[in-house]
């Protein structure tokens, strides 16, 4: 697994300076023992993969976001830090470890996410099964979030990851269409609309989630169109964040977005009838999952 980032200097694209709203917090006590746990259980997270700048609050409160299937992803995305390689073999002892280390860290909510795996004749689809039946018997109250990868758009391995039965089902856009053939380079806007719409259909009353980036480009109203897309795939809920270049290899910031302009983002967004939106310079799709959950499923009774 890659080193955990400097916590201090690691969101500063080379040549720009960060506005005063885009500072995180140092570790707490508590960050050390949720390290201890990770680094027993050898499973990686996208926290530290990924180079996340919510890591070292969100280790801090004993929360993590998992990464299963390894550390090294087919596909190579022009925003993403996680390394591009061949992987090892799906490790046929995962499942548990996670599930051992979920417990150890006492979540209430986790969240599953996953490398592409091109290269597996299911896309590890069942491994993500898998997982999610070991976290069920280890820890039978926490609720789970997966975020697969798009799997080429295959109804039989939707069908995989949604009869494992997650409460939450995250795939995400990440960005507009136009800027996809950059920003995602493998992946297709339609065709993770089109995940989305399956997992609805599929799923019945299971909340769907997608997640959208800012800074790469993108204008208002492309931003609008895929709000409004997401919602014409019943998408329930949306988490809108700053685009972080982590490295200058990869896709540059255009632009900052101040805080107020996240508020309007969100207002626009809950006028399309999403049921629950995140939108901040830090929010992140697994960032405050709990929370958004609670959020939905207590809009969805009343």
């Amino acid at each position: 697994m890659t080193a955990l980032p400097v916590i201090t200097d690691r969101l500063k694209p080379r040549g720009r300076r960060l506005p005063p709203w885009l500072k995180r917090p140092l570790p707490s006590d508590r960050f050390a023992r949720t390290r201890s746990i990770i680094d027993d259980s050898g499973v990686a997270t996208v926290c530290a993969e990924a180079r996340c700048p919510n890591l070292s609050e969100c280790w801090s409160r004993g929360t993590a976001t998992f990464m299963i299937l390894g550390d090294r992803c087919t596909r190579r995305c022009g925003f993403c830090a996680v390394a591009t390689a061949k992987p090892d073999p799906p490790a046929q002892d995962e499942p548990e470890r996670l599930a051992e280390a979920i417990g150890r860290l006492d979540l209430q909510h986790v969240v599953i996410t996953a490398v592409a795996r091109d290269d597996l004749p299911d896309e590890g689809a069942s491994h993500f099964a898998r997982c999610v039946g070991a976290i069920r018997r280890r820890a039978p109250g926490v609720t789970i979030e997966i975020l697969p990868a798009d799997m080429h758009g295959r109804p039989e391995l939707i069908s995989i990851l949604i009869e494992a039965e997650p409460e939450i089902f995250n795939h995400n856009l990440e960005t507009v269409e136009r800027l996809t053939p950059v920003v995602r380079r493998q992946a297709r806007y339609r065709r993770s609309l089109d995940v989305l719409r399956l997992a609805r259909r599929m799923a019945g009353d299971m909340i769907t989630k997608s997640g959208i980036m800012v800074g790469l480009g993108e204008t208002r109203a492309e931003l609008l169109q895929t709000f409004a897309d997401l919602r014409g795939a019943d998408c329930d809920a949306l988490t809108i964040g700053q685009y972080l270049q982590p490295s200058a290899d990869h896709a540059p910031v255009v632009r900052y977005y101040e805080p107020d302009e996240f508020d309007k983002l969100a207002d626009e967004a809950r006028a399309l009838g999403f049921r629950s939106v995140a939108s901040g310079p830090f929010v992140r799709s697994s960032y405050n999952a709990a929370e958004l959950f609670a959020a939905i499923r207590k809009n969805r009774s009343e």
